[in-house]
């Protein structure tokens, strides 16, 4: 990776105060894939940039490491926020567009990106974006 491929939201986290992205903590914490690495949609997903790289990384303390492990970022919040119908507003705005990012890319490889209703609950919600997670987690 070349300087001129970071984009504005890595350089935030890399100039962002080192906290956990979930919670706030500032202890136990280490680098966190958004995107699980373990998502395999074609063999070149365990040398993918996009995966790897620092576009699908945040600060996370341990805790919330273990909470979150192979689940999509909405389903998290969803999970972490029952009682909330609008968990996805709670998302802080630099978590949720590096997470689009790369997993808007994720279903392109996996040519899902203009599929309705991945999920197949019968409505169109941002618990579609993490199926993709779910489908491909090896």
């Amino acid at each position: 990776m070349f300087w001129s491929d970071i984009n504005r939201e890595d350089w935030q986290f890399v100039e962002s105060e080192k906290k956990c992205i979930y919670c706030g903590s500032k202890i136990e914490l280490s680098k966190e894939h958004i995107v699980p690495k373990s998502l395999k949609i074609k063999p070149e997903c365990s040398s993918c940039d996009n995966i790897h790289g620092i576009h699908n990384q945040i600060w996370a303390c341990k805790k919330c490491n273990l909470l979150k492990r192979t689940k999509g970022l909405y389903e998290f919040y969803k999970e972490k926020y029952p009682y909330n119908e609008k968990f996805y507003d709670i998302i802080p705005p630099l978590l949720e567009k590096k997470y689009l990012k790369v997993i808007s890319k994720c279903h392109v490889c996996a040519g899902k990106f203009e599929s309705k209703d991945l999920d197949g609950d019968g409505k169109l919600t941002v618990l579609d974006i993490d199926f993709i997670i779910h489908k491909f987690i090896k």
